[in-house]
Protein backbone atom coordinates (compact mmCIF):
# COMPACT_ATOMS: atom_id res chain seq x y z
CA UNK A 1 0.00 0.00 0.00
CA UNK A 2 1.59 3.33 -1.03
CA UNK A 3 2.07 5.85 2.16
CA UNK A 4 0.74 9.26 1.14
CA UNK A 5 0.92 11.94 3.35
CA UNK A 6 -0.29 15.34 3.08
CA UNK A 7 1.55 18.53 3.95
CA UNK A 8 -1.25 21.59 4.60
CA UNK A 9 -0.80 25.00 5.24
CA UNK A 10 -0.79 28.36 3.88
CA UNK A 11 2.57 28.73 2.17
CA UNK A 12 1.96 32.75 2.19
CA UNK A 13 5.04 32.00 0.94
CA UNK A 14 7.05 29.30 1.10
CA UNK A 15 10.12 29.33 3.29
CA UNK A 16 13.30 27.18 3.41
CA UNK A 17 11.88 25.86 6.54
CA UNK A 18 8.94 24.37 4.47
CA UNK A 19 11.28 23.13 1.72
CA UNK A 20 13.19 21.01 4.72
CA UNK A 21 10.22 19.56 6.01
CA UNK A 22 9.15 18.72 2.07
CA UNK A 23 12.76 17.13 2.01
CA UNK A 24 12.37 15.41 4.93
CA UNK A 25 8.50 14.01 3.83
CA UNK A 26 9.48 12.76 0.58
CA UNK A 27 11.95 10.26 1.90
CA UNK A 28 9.61 8.98 4.48
CA UNK A 29 6.68 8.49 1.67
CA UNK A 30 5.48 7.38 -1.45
CA UNK A 31 4.07 10.55 -2.47
CA UNK A 32 3.40 13.85 -0.45
CA UNK A 33 0.48 16.10 -1.27
CA UNK A 34 2.07 19.58 -0.53
CA UNK A 35 -1.83 21.40 0.09
CA UNK A 36 -1.85 24.85 -0.26
CA UNK A 37 -5.21 26.22 1.88
CA UNK A 38 -7.83 28.52 0.16
CA UNK A 39 -9.10 29.64 2.99
CA UNK A 40 -8.48 30.66 6.56
CA UNK A 41 -8.65 33.82 9.12
CA UNK A 42 -5.32 34.65 7.57
CA UNK A 43 -4.63 38.04 5.32
CA UNK A 44 -2.74 36.17 2.36
CA UNK A 45 0.08 38.25 0.66
CA UNK A 46 -0.13 35.91 -2.67
CA UNK A 47 -3.35 34.44 -4.01
CA UNK A 48 -3.28 30.63 -3.54
CA UNK A 49 -2.62 30.69 -7.23
CA UNK A 50 0.49 32.42 -6.55
CA UNK A 51 1.64 30.37 -3.58
CA UNK A 52 0.98 27.26 -5.77
CA UNK A 53 3.24 28.78 -8.70
CA UNK A 54 6.13 29.89 -6.32
CA UNK A 55 6.21 26.10 -4.28
CA UNK A 56 6.55 24.40 -7.68
CA UNK A 57 9.10 27.07 -8.47
CA UNK A 58 10.59 27.34 -5.15
CA UNK A 59 11.01 23.21 -4.80
CA UNK A 60 11.21 22.28 -8.90
CA UNK A 61 13.26 25.25 -9.86
CA UNK A 62 15.32 26.67 -7.39
CA UNK A 63 15.82 23.48 -5.29
CA UNK A 64 15.88 21.16 -8.09
CA UNK A 65 13.95 18.69 -6.31
CA UNK A 66 12.05 16.17 -8.30
CA UNK A 67 8.54 16.40 -9.00
CA UNK A 68 7.79 12.45 -8.67
CA UNK A 69 6.73 12.44 -5.53
CA UNK A 70 5.02 15.73 -5.14
CA UNK A 71 2.09 16.98 -6.13
CA UNK A 72 1.10 20.67 -5.02
CA UNK A 73 -2.81 21.19 -4.83
CA UNK A 74 -5.11 23.96 -3.34
CA UNK A 75 -7.90 23.40 -0.82
CA UNK A 76 -10.69 24.68 0.76
CA UNK A 77 -11.66 21.45 2.63
CA UNK A 78 -11.02 20.13 6.32
CA UNK A 79 -7.56 18.56 6.13
CA UNK A 80 -9.37 15.05 7.13
CA UNK A 81 -11.70 15.51 4.27
CA UNK A 82 -8.65 15.80 2.09
CA UNK A 83 -7.10 12.82 3.20
CA UNK A 84 -10.09 10.95 2.38
CA UNK A 85 -10.19 12.50 -1.24
CA UNK A 86 -6.62 11.13 -1.52
CA UNK A 87 -6.37 8.14 0.29
CA UNK A 88 -4.02 9.38 2.58
CA UNK A 89 -3.86 8.69 6.50
CA UNK A 90 -1.08 10.90 7.14
CA UNK A 91 -1.08 14.61 7.80
CA UNK A 92 2.34 15.89 8.00
CA UNK A 93 3.18 19.17 10.32
CA UNK A 94 6.57 20.97 10.43
CA UNK A 95 7.58 22.00 14.08
CA UNK A 96 10.10 25.14 14.97
CA UNK A 97 9.43 25.56 18.62
CA UNK A 98 8.01 25.14 21.70
CA UNK A 99 5.10 27.67 20.77
CA UNK A 100 4.64 25.54 18.08
CA UNK A 101 4.31 22.46 19.40
CA UNK A 102 0.79 23.90 21.73
CA UNK A 103 -1.43 24.66 18.68
CA UNK A 104 -0.27 22.02 16.47
CA UNK A 105 -0.83 19.53 19.40
CA UNK A 106 -4.73 20.92 19.50
CA UNK A 107 -4.93 20.56 15.84
CA UNK A 108 -3.88 17.24 15.98
CA UNK A 109 -6.41 16.50 18.35
CA UNK A 110 -9.34 17.90 16.29
CA UNK A 111 -8.55 16.48 13.03
CA UNK A 112 -8.14 12.79 15.46
CA UNK A 113 -11.63 13.32 16.49
CA UNK A 114 -13.01 14.14 13.37
CA UNK A 115 -11.01 10.61 11.83
CA UNK A 116 -9.55 8.65 14.33
CA UNK A 117 -7.92 6.44 11.28
CA UNK A 118 -5.34 9.68 10.55
CA UNK A 119 -2.28 10.40 12.25
CA UNK A 120 -0.35 13.48 12.48
CA UNK A 121 2.71 13.50 11.94
CA UNK A 122 5.53 16.06 13.67
CA UNK A 123 8.79 17.05 11.43
CA UNK A 124 11.27 19.21 13.48
CA UNK A 125 13.12 21.76 10.74
CA UNK A 126 16.53 22.05 10.77
CA UNK A 127 18.11 23.90 13.21
CA UNK A 128 18.90 26.50 10.54
CA UNK A 129 15.50 26.82 9.83
CA UNK A 130 13.86 26.74 12.89
CA UNK A 131 13.96 30.91 13.42
CA UNK A 132 11.88 31.02 9.74
CA UNK A 133 8.32 32.10 9.85
CA UNK A 134 6.43 33.28 6.53
CA UNK A 135 4.94 36.34 8.66
CA UNK A 136 8.81 37.23 9.71
CA UNK A 137 9.70 37.25 6.19
CA UNK A 138 6.65 39.03 4.54
CA UNK A 139 8.11 41.40 7.69
CA UNK A 140 11.80 41.82 6.58
CA UNK A 141 10.78 42.05 3.13
CA UNK A 142 8.25 44.82 3.85
CA UNK A 143 11.59 46.72 5.07
CA UNK A 144 14.09 45.81 2.63
CA UNK A 145 15.68 43.25 4.61
CA UNK A 146 17.79 41.05 3.08
CA UNK A 147 15.87 37.48 2.30
CA UNK A 148 18.29 35.32 0.84
CA UNK A 149 18.99 33.09 4.26
CA UNK A 150 15.09 32.66 4.09
CA UNK A 151 13.16 32.09 0.83
CA UNK A 152 14.64 30.90 -2.30
CA UNK A 153 15.10 33.31 -5.70
CA UNK A 154 11.74 33.12 -6.94
CA UNK A 155 10.63 34.16 -4.12
CA UNK A 156 12.71 36.65 -3.54
CA UNK A 157 11.55 38.20 -7.03
CA UNK A 158 8.01 37.64 -6.43
CA UNK A 159 7.84 38.99 -3.01
CA UNK A 160 10.18 42.21 -4.38
CA UNK A 161 7.36 42.88 -6.54
CA UNK A 162 4.42 42.63 -4.12
CA UNK A 163 5.93 45.13 -1.88
CA UNK A 164 6.78 47.56 -4.29
CA UNK A 165 3.76 47.77 -5.55
CA UNK A 166 2.29 48.47 -2.06
CA UNK A 167 4.83 51.39 -1.62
Amino acid sequence: MKKIAIYPGTFDPITYGHIDVIRKGINLFDKLIVAVSEGGDKDHLFTTDERIKLVKNSLQKDMKISSKKIEVIKFSSLTTSLCEKYNSKIILRGLRAVSDFEYEFQLAGMNRKLNEKIETIFLMSDVDSQVISSRLVKEIANLNGDLKKFITKSVIIEIKKKYELSK
